[in-house]
């Protein structure tokens, strides 16, 4: 039995696809109250309120007990690491030290088999180097690389740096599944969703909803083409900051996806027409929540919200947006799996 406890938990998105692939995940740790309905409800694991920086190796111990594996997961928040921080000093950002309590949590509680994942540019930080530094220096083999989530089947354009680390010996993530020709797209996904408005909710499931849009906006994702961007609109309709020349190659905000490639990466703004490609490739409106998590790879009967709790798309959107994509805790479990059974362990 493969044990495992996942620190920066939030939703659950990592916990629940481990789990999916047959690793017991028994705890969940993260700073985000309003992620303990949803971590909890969708996953036979408990949710701790707690900071990495307070948390010991002793406190992640108790939940390895009789375990054959232990497995450390740490997912940090990856803003500092974003390409989206614009040049400033993200260093003095208060999320920058995870990584490296992280790296005090392993040499505490000291697990068979580590994984981490995050924006590919964490690798140009020092910080990252100096975490996987310490994991070798503690007898890790480590395997870490960027992937591009379309090859394991994610419907979605996202491209992330995955890292695992194993104390009994060489460990790789599993070969791609999909190919281009082969890739999950937004129609497979979400065209059997019922149809909705912007600033309605579909009567059977609540995070099936869309926000409003203003009047200007309606009438600007109403000219808008599948696949297209703010050109195809009327002059009269385009925002002042595209006029000038500094802003006409910012194309990639107020458009709709494309019905058959996989959805852009989401975010935590995903449910805002104008944040990013975010508009529905058919309807006139932005793409709900639930298709933002459906993008994400959660199941669509995974709950987010307590019944009758007034839902808030801010909220909801961070908690969607920063998820590690269910599917690829999914493909991280398998891999870690297929190690210990080629090494003969019994699991």
């Amino acid at each position: 039995m493969i044990k495992a406890v996942d620190l920066f938990c939030g939703a659950g998105g990592l916990t629940h696809g481990l789990g999916m692939a047959g690793i017991n995940v028994e705890a969940g740790y993260d700073i985000e109250p309003s992620c303990k309905f949803a971590y909890e409800k969708n996953n036979e694991a408990i949710f701790f309120e707690k900071d990495v920086a307070e948390l010991t190796g002793k406190d992640i111990k108790k939940h390895f007990k009789n375990a054959k594996v232990t497995l450390l997961a740490g997912c940090a928040p990856c803003q500092p690491f974003s390409r989206y921080s614009g040049g400033r000093d993200t260093t003095k950002d208060n999320k920058w030290p995870l990584l490296y309590e992280f790296s005090r949590l392993i040499k505490e509680a000291n697990p068979e088999v580590v994984t981490m994942e995050n924006v590919p540019d964490v690798t140009k930080h020092s910080v990252y180097h100096d975490f996987v530094k310490d994991l070798e220096q503690q007898g890790y083999i480590v395997w870490a690389s960027r992937i591009f989530c379309p090859d394991y089947g994610l419907p979605q354009m996202r491209k992330r740096h995955v890292l695992i680390a194993s104390r009994s010996g060489s460990i790789s993530l599993m070969e791609p599944t999909h190919t281009k020709d082969s890739f999950v797209t937004v129609r497979d996904v979400i065209s059997h969703l019922p149809s909705i408005k912007a600033g309605e909710k579909c009567e059977t499931d609540s995070l099936h909803r869309a926000p409003r849009l203003s009047p200007i906006n309606l009438k600007r994702i109403q000219f808008s083409k599948e696949g297209g961007t703010w050109k195809d609109w009327p002059e009269s309709l385009r925002a002042a900051c595209h006029q000038k020349e500094s802003g006409r190659n910012y194309t990639g905000v107020y458009a709709r996806m494309k019905w058959d490639e996989p959805s852009p990466t989401m975010t935590t703004q995903c449910f805002g027409f104008g944040n990013g490609r975010f508009g529905h490739p058919e309807q006139d409106r932005a793409i709900s929540l639930r298709e933002a998590a459906i993008f994400q790879t959660f199941p669509q009967d995974y709950k987010f919200l307590e019944d009758n709790k007034q839902l808030k798309f801010t909220e909801l959107g961070k908690m969607i947006g920063n998820a590690v994509p269910v599917k690829l805790g999914e493909v991280i479990g398998w891999s870690i799996l297929r190690h210990y059974e080629s090494l003969g362990y019994d699991l």
